[in-house]
């Protein structure tokens, strides 16, 4: 199998040298060269002919923005974003995966304690990179139109169903397609396990509150379980769900990372098997790896609905493919109808029920 030729554009003349460094030690991995700015890069994929590029987004001239944009419109390759841990870093992160980036990577705090741990990330997400999907700016259409929310000062009712999503490498805008075309007065509550580091969920919460008719908001221990909520896990927190006598709550804690990963999809899907049992949907989306496959299984020894997300739907077909291949998942959804199934399972708090979802499933032929 042929090297994945990288290109690494950053207008920082150490990390030109040490993103090289970082990834030397892998042998199926070369840098064919770098670029100190968009225009440069430009230039560079015309005549090096990368498979992957590693990009900064804070750059002088021809900012990441404007580079990632025009590398969509000419040349759409994989893209993995080199970010800054700043609130500005995470805005403008989230910015450029909506635009089509394949995924990012945090730029290491500590030259000498973190740096190991950053090129493995590095080298597993270029090479996820170079056999993954490329989603083209506007390929998940969103509506333009702001949602409409319920009133605040509607009661919020326990949830039918309790929804467990886990998700990792193009977990953005599958998530913001998704959400957006569940209904304010959806009946299930939703906990999601998105693999991102430390100061970038809650921004990207926001994001999500934004664009859907559900109540978004980064989790945080004690905050209840609620029809038509979405509780999305912190970056470097692991989430759990607990049944308690005053309400159906998310606990955080700062437990070892497992499979890697802190959030880990499987401690929060373990903990949704033995509360809520068969009264749980567990759904493992497009990510690289396993994480999730187990506790996907044990939701579905509990007795609830397991779902993987489809092949053809997916960025990177890691974690679902684990599940299925491990016989764990009940059910294979492609992205664009996840949404009537999940409404098809859950209900509406309007009268409809789940009888009311399961007709819609049948007339969309699932």
């Amino acid at each position: 199998m042929s090297r994945v030729r990288v290109l690494v554009v950053d207008d920082s003349a150490l990390m030109r040298k040490l993103i090289p460094q970082m990834l030397e030690p892998d042998p199926a991995i070369e840098v064919v060269g770098t670029a100190m700015d968009g225009t440069f890069c430009l230039k560079k994929i015309e005549e090096l002919k990368p498979n992957v590029i590693t990009l900064d987004l804070q750059m002088p001239g021809m900012n990441g923005i404007d580079t990632l944009k025009e590398i969509m419109r000419r040349h759409p390759l994989p893209v993995i974003v080199v970010s800054s841990h700043s609130t500005e870093g995470a805005s403008v992160t989230l910015k450029a995966l909506g635009l089509g980036a394949f995924d990012f990577v945090t730029k290491p705090r500590d030259a000498t304690t973190h740096m190991a741990e950053s090129a493995a990330e590095l080298i597993a997400k270029i090479k996820a990179a170079a056999s993954g999907k490329i989603v083209r700016p506007g390929r998940l259409q969103l509506t333009s139109d702001r949602p409409e929310k319920l009133s605040a000062a509607k009661p919020s009712r326990p949830p039918s169903k309790l929804v467990a999503i886990g998700i990792s490498t193009g977990g953005p805008q599958a998530l913001e397609f998704l959400l957006a075309q569940l209904p304010a007065d959806f009946a299930g509550a939703i906990v999601v396990v998105q693999h991102m580091p430390e100061g970038f969920t809650e921004m990207f919460a926001r994001r999500l509150d934004e664009i859907c008719s559900l109540q978004v908001k980064e989790a945080q221990s004690g905050d209840l379980l609620l029809a038509g909520r979405v509780l999305i896990c912190p970056g470097s927190r692991h989430m759990k769900v607990k049944r308690m006598a005053r309400g159906d709550v998310v606990v955080l804690n700062d437990d070892v990372r497992v499979n890697g990963h802190r959030p880990s999809v499987d401690v929060l899907f373990q903990s949704v098997a033995e509360e809520y049992g068969s009264q749980s949907v567990a759904a493992l989306m497009t990510g690289m790896g396993d994480d999730g496959a187990e506790g996907l299984g044990a939701v579905k020894k509990a007795g609830g609905v397991t779902i993987a997300q489809s092949e053809g739907s997916c960025v990177v077909f890691g974690m679902p493919k684990a599940a299925i291949e491990r016989g764990y998942a009940t059910r294979v959804v492609a992205l664009d109808v996840l949404a009537v199934t999940l409404q098809a399972l859950c209900g509406r708090n309007n009268g409809h029920g789940e009888n009311g979802g399961a007709q819609k499933t049948a007339r969309a032929g699932l």
